[in-house]
């Protein structure tokens, strides 16, 4: 009986302590009271902070802009199929005819009709049709492509005036700023899709443009030459590209800047062609790697590694070993950023170069010049962009021309070389002096390296230098 008394008594006190625990938590005035035992997070932590997200930006007015100036591109070409048991047991010479057909988008600029797209939308096409966001389809004129910056501009008739896009300033847009990219995927007309700049100056290429816009918007086939824009609905760049194992979608997409897809057009609606315009110096960009090896204190920049005689770089005072960090304010960390801001340029223009030197910093102008007036050197060869005329003569659509021969070794051969035109170093096609440059910074002086030329004569050779 005591035993189960005292069971009792402890069974009473535990629920008396339990009672008591449970009305002083329940109590409102205990959190008032006892702020000592309480966290709370700083003030920044728990402020609401924007980054342009969904909830902050409305994408409605800018994706109803953009569906009604982007535009459905088809590429009708023909190739003739043959059939090699008719002629061999027939004799029978000929073939059918086959239709291929490609996809892609296009960006109306004008009310009147002028549209832009990517070249290789539009690549040996037979015929171009058009079709606007309303349905109506026309037929479509090809005025001039840029294949090295992938750009194409196209004309239609139409019955009256188009919606078209405004251009926006691409060196304005900021990584992490909200984008959408608009166009025609799998021919799924109007399709909207946002993202996010997820870097600027992106170097993806050998040759070519090396200044993209990078986005995680997604992109499939058949948004090539589509719009990306900002949430304004104002045009920012091409789409053009998307990084992938599977040819569709998987994370990144890539635009041409709207910037130099504006320039490529004027040139093209102005002087018939692009106008390409170089410093006249080749180099690379720094990193932590290439700066010792150059033994300059920057890890940022366009060191320069050589200076083309008689260009504005020279005639500016640039030398071998100059870092420039800045062209016309825009900080160069890169040969994307280099590339960037000049492809923006034309021949003649004049632009503000800030460099280093010996750790001082020293600002000059340049005067740009024609590229086709650019040179390099070769194995003591001074080598020249072709024009139209001679890529004509030597039947060639690449190559770079042999302007002089300054090399003893080869100076038996000067009537042979000068004039010539050399079409590949190492196996790998050259297509102008830049990609030339680019070749030769791998090639010791002392390598010997198997070249592809036509001789003055317009003899087909293979030498060793």
């Amino acid at each position: 009986m005591k035993r189960f008394s005292r069971l009792f008594l402890v069974a009473l006190l535990s629920g008396a302590t339990t009672l008591g625990a449970y009305k002083l938590l329940s109590n409102e005035d205990f959190f008032d009271n006892k702020k000592s035992i309480t966290t709370s997070a700083p003030e920044n932590y728990s402020r609401n902070v924007s980054m342009g997200g969904a909830e902050t930006v409305d994408f409605t007015q800018a994706a109803d802009k953009a569906v009604h100036y982007v535009v459905h591109v088809k590429n009708t070409s023909y190739r003739t199929v043959s059939n090699p048991m008719m002629e061999y047991f027939y004799g029978y010479r000929g073939g059918q005819q086959q239709e291929q057909v490609g996809t892609g988008s296009g960006v109306i600029i004008s009310e009147d009709g002028y549209i832009v797209t990517n070249n290789h939308v539009i690549q040996g096409a037979s015929e171009l049709e058009v079709t606007l966001n309303n349905k109506q389809s026309y037929k479509a004129k090809l005025i001039g492509t840029d294949s090295k910056m992938d750009i194409a501009l196209l004309k239609i008739d139409a019955d009256g005036k188009l919606p078209y896009t405004t251009f926006a300033n691409s060196d304005d847009i900021k990584v992490g700023e909200w984008v959408l990219a608009v166009g025609n995927p799998y021919n799924l007309t109007s399709t909207v899709t946002a993202g996010i700049v997820s870097a600027k100056a992106r170097n993806l290429a050998n040759d070519g443009i090396q200044s993209f816009i990078q986005t995680d918007a997604a992109v499939n086939p058949g948004n090539s030459g589509g719009a990306l824009v900002n949430t304004h609905g104002e045009l920012v760049g091409i789409n053009t590209m998307i990084s992938s194992m599977t040819g569709s979608y998987v994370g990144y997409s890539f635009a041409v800047p709207s910037n130099i897809a504006r320039k490529i057009i004027e040139d093209i609606m102005e002087y018939g062609n692009v106008q390409r315009a170089v410093m006249g110096i080749r180099g690379a960009e720094l990193n932590s790697a290439a700066s010792k090896e150059l033994k300059v204190s920057q890890t940022q920049g366009f060191y320069v590694g050589e200076v083309t005689p008689k260009s504005g770089a020279e005639k500016a005072g640039i030398e071998a070993g100059d870092v420039i960090v800045d062209i016309d304010k825009h900080t160069i960390s890169s040969y994307a950023d280099f590339t960037g801001v000049i492809n923006t340029k034309r021949p003649n223009d004049i632009v503000q170069v800030t460099y280093i030197r010996d750790g001082k910093t020293y600002s000059t102008p340049v005067k740009l010049i024609k590229n086709d007036y650019a040179a390099v050197e070769f194995k003591g060869m001074s080598l020249s962009n072709l024009s139209a005329a001679e890529k004509k003569k030597f039947r060639t659509q690449y190559g770079v021309k042999i302007e002089d021969v300054n090399n003893e070794r080869l100076a038996q051969y000067t009537e042979e070389l000068k004039g010539g035109v050399i079409l590949s170093i190492g196996n790998v096609k050259v297509s102008d002096v830049e990609s030339v440059g680019k070749l030769i910074d791998d090639i010791d002086d002392n390598q010997s390296v198997q070249v592809q030329l036509i001789t003055a004569q317009g003899e087909m050779v293979r030498v060793i230098l």
